[in-house]
């Protein structure tokens, strides 16, 4: 099968395009991906900048989506099914995927294998930030910065879907209105004056709560808008740097900074999984969910889609295509 292999930790340019044997499907879910998400991490993989460093060379991508070739008989999908997964074990890029049973789910009738790539850890990751570890209650205020990328999009519309108010933060027009189009009541711009703008829309008390997978700058103001009672959600660092707190902040304004790893959180309490597909299954039947898609790219550019991520200009989903589908 055709792969994309890391064989130099060189960032994008550390990719190649090779033929590599079929993974075995032993106990897993064999998949033929038609389409793979292309993340952050994979970004950071490639420069051997993630926690998790394999050796390489390696397929890196965790997100594919695709048709079961086989299935152990323990597994809720069956051969021919249209399916979307999460690889623990990377992967992804590649023609054909051997993913463990729990992690593989259908794709609703009416979504592409494009828009099922990304689904599982955005969204995955956007409910369990929001309500295991946001706390989310309806009618309180969401702000969510970055919010026209993959975890973005997907936290304005699991906002949305639990009853909240949503303010998205992105950089410019173009992407204002992707985020308008993921479901955002409204969209600041982070060139302006967006912490007044919160603090106004607010009646002066702030966001309840704040998604942040960017930090830097924006951690730091993001602190400053938050309501009594406020959580500061850490998804991510695309911002580059990794910032710091003074916890008297978070003691005299009653205010929560929390640590959000849902695939860390996984290999502690596993069940949280069906719990979450259960929810955003039902929150896609009443097309609250709808994955928004950005560039598409043949395989072979797998390392332009990865330099479309870095350079900040990806909007919604990036998304690698293996085969018609």
């Amino acid at each position: 099968m055709r792969a994309l292999q890391l064989q130099r930790l060189e960032g994008p340019e550390g990719l190649t395009l090779v033929e590599v044997p079929e993974p075995d499907a032993a106990d897993a879910v064999l998949i033929d991906v038609v389409a793979a998400g292309v993340s952050f991490p994979d970004l950071l993989l490639t420069r051997g900048q993630y926690q998790m460093k394999p050796p390489v060379p390696f397929v890196p991508g965790v997100e594919v989506a695709g048709v079961v070739r086989s299935a152990p008989a323990s597994a809720t999908v069956k051969p021919g099914d249209r399916v979307m997964a999460f690889s623990f074990g990377l992967g992804g890029f590649a023609e054909v995927a051997a993913i463990s049973p729990d992690m593989v789910f259908r794709i609703p009738a009416r979504w592409s294998f494009e828009a099922a790539a990304g689904v599982v850890m955005n969204y995955h990751t956007a409910h369990f930030a929001l309500h295991r570890r946001g706390r989310l209650k309806a009618g309180e205020t969401v702000l969510v910065h970055g919010a026209a990328g993959g975890v973005g999009t997907a936290s304005v519309q699991v906002a949305r879907g639990a009853g909240a108010r949503v303010l998205a933060v992105v950089s410019d027009e173009r992407k204002a209105e992707v985020a308008r189009k993921a479901g955002a009541h409204e969209v600041l711009l982070s060139s302006g004056d967006w912490l007044s703008q919160v603090k106004e829309k607010t009646g002066g008390l702030g966001a309840n709560v704040v998604v942040d997978p960017v930090g830097g700058d924006i951690f730091d103001k993001s602190l400053k808008a938050l309501a009594p009672e406020g959580r500061l959600l850490v998804v991510g660092f695309a911002g580059g740097r990794i910032p710091e707190v003074a916890v008297n902040r978070l003691l005299l304004r009653n205010i929560d900074v929390v640590g959000v790893a849902w695939g860390g959180f996984l290999l502690h309490e596993p069940s949280v999984t069906a719990t979450i597909a259960k929810d955003l299954e039902a929150m896609a039947d009443q097309g609250i969910l709808e994955p928004v898609v950005g560039s598409v790219f043949p395989l072979e550019q797998g390392a332009q889609a990865l330099r479309e991520l870095e350079s900040r200009r990806a909007t919604g989903k990036v998304v690698l295509r293996m085969r018609p589908g």
